[in-house]
């Protein structure tokens, strides 16, 4: 009896199939099915995390410190968003320009990565690493990381407005207008805007595409308007042209804001509209946003 127990418990007298325990290529089809579920689980988590990260948004701004400058309720974009009842990202950083600047070759320079057609070729690849390695240290250039990291998870498939608001810096800079011999080329002011409809139209060839002209400026410390300056590009009003001409070529709106918007006929009407001679004020973000709401509308 006590040895028949024995057996038992040492497993003799039991079949094969009882003795050798669990089925190796049992065990390998679960350890394969456990991988192929992790897999598949960790795929598709991430997949959600990403679509979780987007931004979905109808409009987004492009410009420079017109409307980036001032960022609280009465900054034009925020207005724009009351007054059209649509979301609207405001990726304008102050001071940037339409075209790149540096012409020896140093692509990641910052100010031309932070460019309009830096910041749009970066749509179109969906690779803001140069902007995320950026440094600046300028003044009132504090949120210009907050934006960069909000526009890269900006879903552009779903953007239906794009509104650009450039040109200010390209005239202060001197900015050439236009390269005849390359329509594309970045470092000019119509090049850096062909190449950023072309790049926007790529990730979304339905999108609505509205650039605003500058508006008429002041400066005070010389004493002249852009009537009068010329810093080696051109008076601003051959800028603003320039836009007019290509807006028409490129099948794309604009909102001429330079010819009979803010008046000019006196020099003390400057505090009109702007606290500065170029920068709107309150007031002036105010006549700016209603201008461009009423545009907008229309395709809305």
């Amino acid at each position: 009896m006590v040895k028949g127990i024995a057996d038992v418990l040492s497993g003799k007298g039991l079949g094969n199939e009882m003795r050798r325990g669990p089925d190796r290529q049992a065990i390998g089809y679960s350890v394969i099915a456990g991988v192929i579920f992790w897999a598949v689980f960790l795929l598709t988590f991430h997949g959600r995390a990403e679509q979780a990260d987007q931004q979905t948004v109808k409009i987004v701004t492009f410009g420079d410190s017109v409307l980036g400058e001032i960022r609280d309720e009465t900054a034009v974009p925020a207005q724009l968003e009351e007054l059209l009842g649509e979301s609207v990202y405001n990726a304008a950083l102050g001071g940037t320009c339409m075209a790149r600047q540096r012409t020896d070759g140093r692509l990641d320079y910052t100010r031309d990565c932070l460019s309009l057609a830096g910041l749009a070729k970066a749509i179109w690849a969906d690779d803001f690493g140069v902007q995320r390695a950026a440094r600046i240290r300028e003044s009132n250039t504090e949120y210009f990381g907050e934006v960069l990291e909000g526009l890269e998870k900006v879903d552009f498939s779903q953007v239906e407005i794009v509104l650009i608001q450039q040109g200010l810096n390209d005239f202060h800079a001197g900015t050439p207008i236009e390269n005849s011999d390359a329509p594309y080329d970045e470092y000019t002011f119509l090049g850096a805007l062909r190449t950023a409809v072309r790049a926007l139209r790529k990730v979304n060839p339905t999108i609505r595409i509205v650039v605003v002209t500058p508006t008429y400026t002041w400066y005070k410390e010389k004493g002249l308007t852009c009537e009068e300056m010329d810093q080696g590009g051109g008076t601003m009003e051959a800028y603003v042209e320039a836009e007019l001409r290509a807006a028409q070529e490129l099948g794309i709106e604009v909102i001429d804001v330079y010819h009979d918007f803010f008046p000019h006929e006196s020099w003390d009407d400057w505090s009109i509209y702007s606290r500065d001679g170029l920068h709107p004020n309150e007031a002036g973000r105010e006549k700016l946003a209603l201008r461009i709401a009423e545009v907008l509308k229309e395709g809305i």
